[in-house]
C-alpha cells in the first residue's frame, strides 16, 4: 500500500531499463520484505529466472548459507574461487537463457561466499539483484561494492505518508477510522506500517477501537501485544545501567532540554545513547531538546520501569525543573504531570494553576486529573469550580453537578457565588438540558449587588437566551454587559460572541466578523479564566461562514491551532463542530464521499454529548441525500430529532433544512417544499436574514423560483422567491446573496445566459455544487428550445460535474433526461466509438434496431452526433451514481 512508485522503481531496475537491480533500505517493518516480494511476484517465469533468498542469522554462520535455497550440492575438491565460478554456471544454466534476477531479503545477513557470488551475479549483463538492507546494520563489502561500482541503485524505503497511514487504517479495520485516532495512531507507528499493524490489533483484541456510526475512534488507552513489545525490546537491545537510565528518564520526560539530563545522568551516557538511534536531539526555540528516537520506545519502557523506580524518576525530574527555574509555559504543566505521576503532588495552588493551563489548550483528560488532584489536596472552591467545567466539557455534567453541590458557597461572597452560579447553570442547561436553568439563573442574579458579579451572570444569562430563540432578550442582556464598565473582560467577551452569533443568523456578516476579531483580539485575557468561551467563539465563527459561503475561510477554520489542540486533548465538542464545518464545505464543493466521511465522524465524536449531536447527524443527512442515499437519509434525521437537544434551539435552521433534504431525497418533492416554506416563515418571524436567503435559495434550486411566498402584500399580492431574494440581497452582508438572487431571477424567467453566469459565480466561488445545478438549469432549457449553443452549456457543465463525486440532487435530476437500460448501452457504446454494426453484435441487436435507439437517444438529449454525444453523457449521473463516461 502505497509504494506504487518503489514497485515501479524495481519492475524497471529489473527489466535493465535503469541499472541493473535495487537495494531497498529501512527500519524494521518498514515494508521493505513485502514490497520485494510484490515486485519478483509479478515477474512472468517465461522471461526471468527468479531466486529469492532470505537471509538470517542462523544462516550466515555457514559458508554459501544465504543460498542453501538456490543452489544444488556442491561438487567436492573446489577451491573458493572455483566454487563461485561453479555457482555462477549453475545459475546460468537453471535460467536457460532468461534473464537472471537475485531476490535476496536481509542481504546484510549474508554470510561472505554468499555475499561475493551475489556481487559476482550482478556483474554478468542479464542478471539483476534486487533486495533489502535493515538501517543501522553491518553491511557485507560485497554487498556494498554493489551501489558504490554502480550495479544496483540503492533507494531508502521511508515511513508511510499521512494519506498512507489513513489508508493502511482503513483497510485493517475495514472501514473509516476518525482523523484524530488516525492522527495519534500515526504518530506512535511513526508511519511504519509493521508498527501500526501492531498497534491496530492490540487496540481491536483489547476493546479500545470501537465503531460508532459506521466510524472507528481509538479511546486513547493500548494495551500492548507481547508480538509488539518484544519487537521494541529487539530495537533496544541490552543497555548498561547509565544508557538505561537516559531512556528512561527521557521516556518520562520528553521533551527533555539536553541541559537538563546532563544534570541527571553522564554526558557519555547521553552520547552512546544517541549513537545507538534510541534518542534523538530536536532543536525548539533556542533550546536543545532530547527525545525518544521512535514513539513506542517510551511505551514500552515505562511499562516495563518498575513502579517504585517510576515515582522516583518523576520526582526528580520535577525537582530538577523547579531547581533551574520553569522558564516555559509548559514547564508548569510538566512539573504538575511529575508531581502527580510521583505522589509528591502537595500544592494545590500549583495543581489548579496546571489544570487550568491543561484545560486552556483543551487537554480534557489531564486538566481533570490535575483539578481532581488539586480539589483533593484541598484545593476547595476553586478548584472544584475548575473540575465541574471541565467535567461539563468531557460528557460528563452529572458528576459535575455533584462536585458543585459539595462547595455550594456562601451568598455572602458575591465575585464567588457569581463562577458558582453561571458553572451550574452551564452545566444544568447544556449538560442536562434543563430548560428552567434560564429563569433560575436570572432570578439568581437579580440578588447580587457587585455589578462585576452580576454581570458574568447577566453574560451567561444572554447567551441561554440566545440558544432558546429569545433574541431580543439575549442582545438586550448582552449590550448591557457590554455597557457596564465593572464587568470582567472574560463577561465582556462571552456577551459579544452573543452579539457576533445573533449578528450572523440576521445577516449582519461584517458586523459579526468584527465582533469575533475583537473578541480574538483579547484571547490572553479571557483563556485563563474563560477557556470554554473559545467553543463561543467558534460557533459565532462558524456559523457566518456558513451562511456567507466562505469556504475558504471554513477550511482556515478547520486548519487553526484551535483545530490542532482540540484534537490533540480529546475536546470532543470543539473536535466534532469542526467536523461538522468540514462536512458542510465539502458538501457545497460536491465532495459528497469526503462530507459524508466526516460527517460520520462528527457523528462518531459527539456519540455521548448532546451540544452538537443533532446538528452533526443533520448534516450526515444532508450528505446521504446529496448522494441520493435516502435510507440514510431519514435514518441520519431520526436520530437528528432524537439526540437535539431543546437548549441549542438556535440551530433549527440547520435540521429543519436537513429534513427538506431528506423528504427531496426519497421523492416527496411537495413536502420537502412545503417544508421550506414553512421554514421561511418561521425564519422570517425570527428575524434570521442570513439563513432565510439559503432556505429561499433551497426552493429555488428545487423549481420553486416563481412560486409565492411570505405575508401579502398592501394590493394583495405575494412577492416570489426570486423577488424576497432580492430583497434580501440588499440587507444580508457579502457577496453570496446577489448570486443566489440572480440565480433565482434567472432561474424565474427561464433565462439560460442567467443560468451560466450564475454558474461561474458559484465557481468561482468553489460552490461547485450549486454551480452544477445552476448550469443544469441551463441545458435542460436550451435542450428543449433546441438552441445551437447547447453544445457550450453541455460542457461547461460537463467541467463541473467533474469537480464533484457522486451528486444526486433534484436540480440535477430534473435537468437529466430519462434513458431506458437499452438505450444507455447503446448511447455508452456509440460514445466511445462504436459502429452501429459493432454495436449491435455486441448487444445482438440488428443495426436498424440500435439505429432507432441512436435516435431516440440524440432527441432526448438535443444532439446529432456521436462527437456530441460523448459530451452529452458527461453531464448525466449514470447508473449506480457512476458517470457515464
Amino acid at each position: 500500500m502505497g509504494r506504487a512508485e518503489q514497485l515501479d522503481r524495481l519492475r524497471m531496475a529489473v527489466a535493465g531499463v535503469r541499472g541493473r537491480g535495487i537495494l531497498f533500505t529501512g527500519s524494521a517493518g518498514i515494508g521493505k520484505s513485502r514490497l520485494l516480494h510484490e515486485g519478483v511476484d509479478t515477474l512472468p517465469g517465461e522471461k526471468y529466472a527468479v531466486w529469492r533468498i532470505a537471509a538470517s542469522a542462523t544462516t550466515s554462520a555457514m559458508a554459501f548459507g544465504g543460498l542453501v535455497q538456490v543452489l544444488p550440492e556442491q561438487p567436492p575438491g573446489l577451491s573458493p574461487a572455483g566454487i563461485l565460478r561453479w555457482a555462477v554456471d549453475v545459475l546460468q544454466q537453471q535460467a536457460a537463457g532468461r534473464r537472471i534476477v537475485l531476490a535476496v531479503d536481509d542481504a546484510h545477513l549474508l554470510d561472505p561466499p554468499s555475499a561475493a557470488l551475489v556481487h559476482l551475479v550482478a556483474r554478468a549483463e542479464n542478471a539483476s539483484v534486487v533486495g533489502t538492507l535493515r538501517d543501522g546494520e553491518q553491511i557485507p563489502l560485497p554487498i556494498r561494492a554493489l551501489w558504490t561500482d554502480g550495479l544496483v541503485e540503492r533507494a531508502e524505503l521511508g515511513p508511510m505518508t499521512p494519506d498512507e497511514t489513513a489508508a493502511m487504517l482503513t483497510a485493517i479495520v475495514g472501514g473509516q477510522v476518525d482523523s484524530g485516532s488516525t492522527d495519534r495512531l500515526g504518530r506512535l507507528s511513526a508511519g511504519n506500517p509493521l508498527l501500526l499493524r501492531e498497534l491496530v490489533h492490540a487496540a481491536t483484541n483489547s476493546g479500545e477501537l470501537v465503531e460508532k456510526y459506521g466510524v472507528w475512534t481509538w479511546t486513547g488507552r493500548l494495551e500492548l501485544a507481547p508480538s509488539l513489545t518484544e519487537l521494541i525490546d529487539i530495537r533496544i537491545g541490552q543497555l548498561t545501567p547509565g544508557v538505561r537510565a537516559v531512556v528512561e528518564l527521557v521516556a518520562f520526560g520528553e521533551p527533555l532540554g539536553l541541559r537538563l539530563l546532563h544534570q541527571a545522568v553522564e554526558q557519555h551516557d547521553v552520547e552512546y545513547a544517541e549513537e545507538r538511534g534510541l534518542i534523538t536531539m530536536v532543536e525548539s526555540d533556542r533550546r536543545l531538546d532530547v527525545r525518544l528516537a521512535h514513539p513506542l520506545y517510551g511505551e514500552v519502557v515505562r511499562r516495563q520501569c518498575p513502579v517504585s523506580r517510576t515515582r522516583r524518576l518523576q520526582a526528580h525530574l520535577a525537582d530538577l525543573l523547579e531547581k533551574v527555574g520553569k522558564r516555559r509555559r509548559e514547564d508548569l504543566l510538566r512539573v504538575a504531570r511529575w508531581r502527580l505521576a510521583s505522589g509528591t503532588a502537595q500544592d494545590p495552588a500549583m495543581l489548579i494553576a496546571a489544570a487550568g493551563e491543561a484545560f486552556a489548550r483543551y487537554d480534557v483528560p489531564l486538566a481533570t486529573r490535575l483539578a481532581r488532584a488539586a480539589l483533593d489536596a484541598g484545593g476547595g472552591f476553586d478548584a472544584a469550580e475548575l473540575l465541574a467545567t471541565i467535567l461539563m466539557f468531557a460528557d460528563r455534567p452529572a458528576e459535575a453537578l455533584g462536585v458543585l453541590d459539595a462547595v455550594a458557597t456562601d451568598a455572602g461572597q458575591e465575585e464567588r457565588l457569581s463562577r458558582w452560579l453561571t458553572v451550574r447553570g452551564m452545566v444544568s442547561y447544556w449538560g442536562m438540558s434543563q430548560a428552567s436553568t434560564v429563569e433560575e439563573i436570572a432570578a439568581e442574579g437579580t440578588k447580587l449587588t457587585d455589578a462585576a458579579a452580576q454581570a458574568r451572570v447577566r453574560a451567561f444569562e444572554a447567551i441561554m437566551r440566545l440558544h432558546r430563540l429569545d433574541a431580543p432578550a439575549a442582545l438586550r442582556l448582552a449590550q448591557g454587559v457590554l455597557d457596564r464598565p465593572a464587568a470582567s473582560v472574560a463577561a465582556r467577551e462571552l456577551a459579544r460572541c452573543t452579539i457576533a452569533h445573533l449578528q450572523a443568523v440576521q445577516g449582519q456578516l461584517c458586523r459579526s466578523a468584527t465582533a469575533v476579531d475583537l473578541v480574538q483580539a483579547k484571547v490572553a485575557s479571557w483563556r485563563a479564566d474563560m477557556p470554554y468561551l473559545q467553543l463561543a467563539v467558534e460557533l459565532a465563527r462558524g456559523t457566518r461562514l456558513a451562511l456567507s459561503g466562505d469556504l475558504a475561510g471554513i477550511d482556515a477554520l478547520v486548519a487553526d491551532e484551535f483545530a490542532d489542540l482540540a484534537d490533540a486533548g480529546d475536546f470532543r465538542l470543539g473536535t466534532g463542530y469542526l467536523a461538522i464545518l468540514r462536512a458542510y464545505a465539502a458538501r457545497l464543493r460536491g465532495r459528497s464521499d469526503a462530507a459524508l466521511q466526516a460527517a460520520l465522524s462528527a457523528c462518531a465524536v459527539l456519540a455521548t454529548s448532546r451540544v452538537y449531536a443533532g446538528l452533526a447527524q443533520s448534516e450526515r443527512a444532508q450528505a446521504a441525500a446529496l448522494r441520493g442515499d435516502a435510507r440514510q437519509a431519514v435514518e441520519a434525521m431520526a436520530e437528528a430529532d432524537r439526540l437535539h437537544s431543546p437548549s441549542m434551539g438556535v440551530l433549527y435552521p440547520w435540521l429543519e433544512q436537513a429534513r427538506a433534504a431528506t423528504l427531496a431525497a426519497g421523492g416527496d418533492l411537495s413536502a420537502a417544499v412545503g417544508r421550506l416554506h414553512g421554514l421561511v416563515d418561521r425564519l422570517r418571524a425570527d428575524g434570521f436574514a442570513g439563513h432565510e436567503a439559503l432556505v429561499l435559495h433551497d426552493l429555488v434550486r428545487l423549481g420553486k423560483a416563481g412560486a409565492q411566498t411570505g405575508p401579502r402584500c398592501s394590493d394583495g399580492s405575494r412577492r416570489t422567491v426570486a423577488q424576497r431574494l432580492t430583497e434580501l440581497s440588499e440587507q444580508v452582508d457579502g457577496e453570496l446573496p446577489p448570486l443566489l438572487a440572480r440565480h433565482a431571477r434567472a432561474s424565474a424567467d427561464g433565462l439560460p445566459e442567467g443560468l451560466l453566469n450564475a454558474a461561474d459565480g458559484f465557481a468561482e466561488r468553489g460552490l461547485d455544487l450549486l454551480a452544477a445545478e445552476a448550469a443544469a438549469g441551463a441545458v435542460h432549457l436550451l435542450r428543449q428550445r433546441r438552441a445551437p449553443d447547447v453544445g457550450h452549456a453541455r460542457q461547461r457543465l460537463g467541467a463541473l460535474l467533474a469537480r464533484c463525486d457522486m451528486v444526486h440532487t433534484p436540480a440535477l435530476q430534473a435537468a437529466t433526461p430519462t434513458l431506458t437500460d437499452r438505450e444507455w448501452q447503446v448511447a455508452r457504446l456509440a460514445a466511445v466509438g462504436g459502429t452501429s454494426r459493432a454495436i449491435a453484435e455486441q448487444l445482438f441487436l440488428s443495426a436498424r434496431t440500435v439505429e432507432n435507439h441512436l435516435q431516440r437517444v440524440y432527441t432526448k438529449l438535443g444532439v446529432t452526433s456521436r462527437a456530441e454525444l460523448r459530451v452529452a453523457l458527461g453531464t448525466i449521473p449514470g447508473h449506480d451514481g457512476t458517470t457515464a463516461m
